[in-house]
Parts: C-alpha cells; structure tokens; sequence
C-alpha cells in the first residue's frame, strides 16, 4: 500500500481530503493526514500540491494526435503564403519524400492577404511534382495540388453525395473538398504499415499522458471502408500491454455493412476487453462544420444566406443504424454542430429511448442551439460531449455565422449541465485543438479567447465554475462510457487513476488555468509520467 498525504486532494465540488491510500491499483481509503498515516505502507508526502483524478477526453484522434507531432504542421499560419512556406520548408527538409500531408490551416486566421480556402493554385507553388494535401483544422475540409487532383480521375460533373468538390466561377475544380467529398482525396495518401501506425498512436498517447489524459475516447478508424490495418495495429499495442493509456474507440465506418462486419468480427469478441482496452461505440456524423459553413442549419447562414450547410447522413440512414444498435445494445454518438444537424439526430435517438436512454447514445460537439433543443436533449437524457476550447476560434465568429439570437443560446455548457441538469462531458477534439486539457477548462470557466477577449466572457451566464469543469473531465466522462462507477472519481474502490498539478487550479486566477501543468500522471496507482 501507498499513503499520499499533506495534499490538497479533489473528492467531489466542496469538498477535499489531504491524504488518500492506493493498493492493487484502487484507491483504498481517503480522509485527514491523521487518518491515513494509521495504515500500513508506504508514505509520500505531496507537499501541499493539488490533486485530481485522471483527466478522461471524451472526442478526440489519438493516431491522429500522434501524426500532427510528425507532418506538415500549419497550424496558426497566418496566411496563405506562410502556408505555402511552411510547405516549402519541410520539402526541403525532408529530402526525397513522395507525398506531402499538412494539417491545421484555418483561413479564418488569416491577416494577410486573401482569407479563403487554400486551393490547389496554392499548394503547387510548394510542388507540381508530388502529390500534396492540406487538410483544414476542422478536417471537414481538404485542399489538394493538381497532382494530386490528377490522381483522382474525376472532372467538374463528378457527384458525391453528403460531399461537395469546389469549382471555382468558371467550373474549374478548385482542388478543394468537403465533407463526405473528402473520402476520395484520402483514398490517395499511402498507406500507413503497422509499424507506422504504431508509431503515431504511441507518439499521441505519450502526449496525453503528459497532459494528465489518463482515459481517451479516441476515433481511430475514421472514414473508413474497414477497420485494418489501424484497428489491428492499435490492438496489438494494447494486447502486448505496451500501453497504460485507458482506451475506449469510436468506430467510424462508411456503410451500416461494415458496421454489422466489424460488430460481430471486433466489437463482440470476449476475453480481450478490460478496464484499460474497451468495446466502445459506434461513431456517426451528420453535419460539418461552423468555420466551413458546413455545420447543417435551421435557416441560412447569416453571413451566407447561400447555403444551410451539408448533411453528411440522411434520417433514414442514421435511423437504420440506431435501430442496429439499439438491437445490439451498442451505443451511438453522433457529430452535429448545426442546430438542425441536432434537431435531426435528437429525432433517431428519441425512436430507440426507451428506459431513459440505457445504451447513453450521445451527441458530440452540440455548439448550435436553441433553449427548446436543450431542454429536450436533457429531457431525453442523451448525453453531450462539448469542446469548450472551440471558443478560443468561435469567439471571433458565431455571430457573424448564426447571428445574435441564436449565438446566446449556444454552446450552452452551463445551461445545459446546472439548470437543465444534463450529462456533459469535455473533449479536445484532437488534432483539431491540442489534447491539453487545461486551456479547454479555461475556455469553459471564462468564455475567453487566451488573449483575454472578449471582456467579460462570451455570454458570461454560460461560464462554468472550475469543480464542473473538472467534473466534466472525470465523472463525466465516466458516465458517458457507463463507468461512472469505478473511475472519475478519488474515491475507496475506484481505479488509482490521478494527476499532480503544478499549481492550484481552485484559487489561482481564472485567466492562469490554461497555464497550468502536470507533475505527475497515475494510471492503477502507478507513475506513467513525471515530469523532469
């Protein structure tokens, strides 16, 4: 046994120990320092330091994640020419490369130049001769070169449904996909060996260990036509043990065929799963996103009147495939940003809600709203995975994009946990944010953009204190996976599961929390990291 004392331990919102006991992975007893020095074992003191229970992520790409440290990073780029710079840089720096993947660029960043969609135009000027994508930090859309565009043997009157190719005024392709578009783009990036999907998977679990991700829902196979090699690659890792990372996949196939394949070849299988490597759920999308316009919307884009955004699923499609999973008792979550894209999903979830939504069949991302939408989402008891770090681009945006109704109604964080009593949970979405999940807590607990903007906070009424905001991270996270009852919390019985910060996160400044660090990361009462 271990005694942890003379710390400041988080039990639940009011209420903190100093000292707790871990044995055989579990947390064994908590209570004064008086207390737990009674028992036998070994003794750590804590020196004061605040403590958490392990962070749980509840959306992100964890291979994903791991990829962004290795590519063509753009993140931030502040225009379309350090675009193309950034580009030209790691050509040159990775000397006889055959393919070039980038990710992150956000037009909306922009302060130079023109602020639009990087094109194909754009990414020849880092080469003809290579094929070239670019991947928007949403990854709802993709830009290519022309030699990538040619690899794709398609022309101006290719059609794909739930997708759109972009032409540019004179019905040109403009080498730039969305949505559902975008599997074929994808369709050209070589193919990973185990090897280097192993590599990536553990770069990104290294990076969440770091942070005090102790448990990650991640999507792994995403868009794709089969879950091999990348689920049989993550598999292993896991089998042979070389991961303490809790794992808990979301599984993103393109057809309800090979849904059905993977649930009775994967999912079903016994023996394997365990408290650290999990069955998980099914993972739907039915809309775009808000920076893209692609976010499907009730009524036209205030700023493009144009277009209400894409449907990536028909109803009948998302019907089909919660029926399945209900018969299955698999849960569904489902990506909707546009307060119609939510409308829509809420109306396949409430056929199958029998018993108060058994299977927790939820929503991820849930930014658009109105006050109807959430009540009837908390009435339902579906629960919702929020991104609150989204603000830190939204801020600048929402307005303009839904207007200012709507906007003071969305991401509607503490209207829907403390008045409508719902189940949320927190997430990065990463790579689209990095997995650090402080700055996420910041942007719940200010609606601040880091630089402090806007005053105030963005409709401040939404702002949540600092316990929810770790709850949202913990026991939420828990209950979304139905394991509310063994982790999330610093409790005698639950998993050893917790974090040591460098600071206090209950009493420094607001304005700090995005600044605040990880010492140490415990998974089963064991050091995973520690930092130097």
């Amino acid at each position: 046994m271990k005694k942890y004392i003379n710390g400041k331990v988080y039990i639940e919102k009011g209420n903190f120990a100093q000292a707790f006991a871990v044995e055989d992975g579990k947390i064994k007893n908590i209570g004064s320092n008086e207390e737990i020095k009674k028992l036998p074992g070994q003794e750590v003191d804590l020196g004061g330091k605040t403590v958490l229970p392990g962070l749980i992520d509840s959306h992100l790409h964890l291979r994903t994640m791991g990829e962004t440290l290795i590519q063509l990073r753009l993140y931030n780029s502040k225009s379309i020419d350090e675009v193309v710079q950034r580009g030209k840089d790691y050509l040159k720096d990775h000397e006889g490369i055959q393919f070039i993947y980038g990710r992150g660029w956000n037009q909306d960043y922009f302060v130079e130049g023109e602020k639009r969609f990087v094109n194909r135009h754009d990414l020849d000027k880092i080469s003809t001769e290579i094929p070239i994508i670019a991947e928007r930090v949403c990854v709802h859309i993709l830009s290519c070169n022309t030699k990538a565009l040619e690899m794709l043997g398609i022309d101006e009157n290719t059609v794909i449904e739930g997708g759109e190719i972009y032409k540019d005024e004179n019905g040109e392709l403009l080498g730039i996909f969305a949505e559902k578009a975008t599997e074929i783009l994808r369709n050209i990036v070589p193919e990973d060996t185990k090897e280097d999907i192993q590599e990536k998977f553990l770069a990104g679990v290294n990076h969440a260990l770091v942070n005090g991700l102790t448990s990650v829902q991640s999507c792994d196979v995403f868009m794709a036509d089969h879950w091999d090699p990348i689920h049989g690659a993550i598999e292993e890792l896991y089998m042979e043990k070389k991961v303490p990372l809790r794992y808990y996949p979301q599984f993103n196939l393109t057809d309800l065929d090979k849904i059905k394949d993977y649930v009775e070849k994967i999912y079903k299988r016994d023996g394997i799963y365990d408290e650290t490597y999990e069955r998980g759920a099914i993972k739907l999308f039915k809309d775009g996103t808000l920076g893209a316009r692609t976010a499907l919307m009730s009524k036209p884009y205030n700023d493009d009147p144009s277009t209400k955004g894409i449907e990536a699923m028909t109803n009948e499609y998302v019907d089909s495939i919660c029926a399945y999973a209900d018969q299955e008792n698999i849960r569904v979550v489902t990506h909707c940003i546009g307060d119609e894209a939510a409308k829509r999903v809420v109306d396949s979830y409430e056929k199958i809600n029998h018993e108060n939504n058994p299977n927790r069949n939820g929503l991820i991302h849930l930014q658009i709203t109105d006050r109807p939408l959430l009540e009837r989402i908390a009435r339902l008891n579906i629960n919702v995975t929020y991104q609150p770090i989204f603000l830190e681009y939204d801020i600048m945006t929402v307005r303009d994009r839904v207007g200012d109704e709507l906007a003071s109604t969305s991401y509607a964080h503490n209207t829907l946990k403390n008045v409508l009593g719902a189940h949320t949970a927190y997430s990065t979405d990463a790579p689209v944010e990095d997995l650090n999940p402080f700055p996420c807590m910041y942007s719940a607990v200010t609606r601040q953009r880091v630089n402090g903007e806007p005053e105030g906070g963005l409709y401040p009424n939404e702002r949540v204190s600092v316990e929810d905001a770790i709850d949202c991270y913990t026991i939420e996270g828990a209950y979304t996976e139905g394991n509310e009852k063994i982790k999330g919390r610093i409790q005698p019985g639950y998993l050893a599961d917790f974090i040591i910060l460098d600071r206090d996160i209950f009493t420094i400044d607001k304005m700090d929390i995005k600044d605040v660090k990880v010492e140490e990361t415990f998974i089963n009462g064991e050091s995973v990291y520690k930092k130097n």
